[in-house]
């Protein structure tokens, strides 16, 4: 079993999933950060060391699982030596090989959530997509992912990578549209809370209905007198008539393509 980690990264996903570990008895060992402030304020909470020097990195742990973003990934790595180590990122978007030129025991923990330090979560129902390149490993993660998760699935690294891009539409790109949302409200006076009801039953919506089947609004049947007034609305604002228009004509041809069968 996986009884200590070395956590690599002191960020929002890093924090929530370190504090969701060491309070199913996993011992957080170390956090490694890039700034020792970071790496300080989360060591303190798992009460445990912490370093902001990659050489200083514990290897000796049963798993290190990294945690820091995309790109600092392969840096990290060829500062330190890993050869002997399991290690596993935590990104949808990597594949599994790209951490086999470090180790040759490794896989991938990825929880499939929006995170942030401030919001803490309960993981029991939070996917958690595992690959691992030998059995043992593959074991060895779905064993540390029932500690926190009763939903854990083996995901290869093509299909994770496309639930990732699925995520981006469904949650990142969702959240800036509530962002748009704000602006408009913001510039008339009025609180966003007023729209909160209606995105959390928009969200509700979907947990019993395909997304097609839960879709309203004047786009779904092109009502163009209601859109016409819309676009007047934004007529000094050109960014927001463009994403009002594209994504308009997207739902409408999405309708129309369910409609016919065709998707």
């Amino acid at each position: 079993m996986i009884k200590t980690i070395t956590l690599i990264g002191a960020g929002n996903l890093a924090t929530q999933l370190g504090l969701a570990l060491s309070k199913n008895g996993i011992g957080i060992s170390q956090v490694y950060s890039r700034t020792e402030e970071s790496a300080s304020n989360l060591a303190s909470k798992l009460n445990c060391t912490f370093t902001s020097v990659p050489s200083e990195i514990n290897t000796k742990s049963d798993l290190l699982l990294i945690a820091i973003k995309d790109d600092a990934i392969m840096e990290l790595l060829g500062q330190i030596n890993v050869e002997q180590s399991f290690i596993a990122h935590t990104a949808g978007s990597v594949p599994m090989s790209f951490l086999t030129r470090y180790s040759s025991n490794c896989g991938v923990f990825y929880p499939l959530q929006t995170f942030s330090k401030s919001r803490e979560l309960e993981f029991d129902e939070i996917p958690i997509c595992i690959e691992a390149n030998t059995l043992k490993g593959l074991k060895l993660l779905e064993e540390l992912g029932l500690k926190v998760s009763k939903n854990v699935k083996e995901v290869n690294s093509d299909k994770r990578g496309k639930l990732h891009l699925s995520a981006v539409f469904s949650s990142n790109f969702v959240n800036h549209f509530y962002h748009l949302g704000h602006q408009v409200l913001a510039k008339e006076g009025l609180d966003f809370d007023l729209l909160k009801p209606l995105i959390k039953e928009t969200a509700a919506k979907v947990m019993d209905l395909n997304p097609a089947e839960a879709q309203t609004g004047p786009a779904i049947r092109f009502d163009e007198t209601i859109i016409n007034k819309h676009l007047k609305m934004l007529e000094r604002q050109d960014e927001l008539r463009k994403i009002y228009s594209f994504v308009s004509e997207s739902i409408y041809k999405t309708h129309k393509k369910n409609q016919n069968g065709i998707f």
